[in-house]
């Protein structure tokens, strides 16, 4: 059933997970360059499991670079947001803008013509 211009919609399905959405999100909104995993599982109310799962999906994509450092005997986990998943992020934000756009246009004519 085709009676409207419904465009076509994909969007990257390693940006839309719930999870890693939230990490992107959080690292662009972030005004530091790396942030530290500790404050993601924190700010992110994740486990370090999961959380370490995900930002392996997000390092394999290439959207997120992690760096592992010591601090005196203390290993350091930081996570920066790579030129690549900025790009993707915004991507899949104009992708759900058009979405949302063709749903709101979809119901406006429906609307109308009850």
């Amino acid at each position: 059933m085709t009676d409207r211009n419904v465009p076509a919609f994909s969007v990257n399905k390693i940006v839309h997970e719930q999870a890693r959405l939230a990490i992107l999100t959080y690292l662009a909104g972030s005004n530091q360059k790396k942030v530290a995993f500790t404050e993601l599982k924190k700010n992110l109310d994740m486990t370090a499991g999961n959380l370490s799962v995900q930002l392996r999906n997000l390092e394999d994509a290439g959207y997120v670079r992690i760096t592992k450092t010591f601090e005196g005997r203390k290993p350091q986990t930081s996570v920066s947001l790579t030129v690549s998943g900025l790009s993707a992020l915004k991507t899949y934000i104009q992708q759900m803008e058009a979405i949302i756009k063709a749903i709101k246009n979809g119901s406006t004519e429906e609307a109308s013509s009850d």
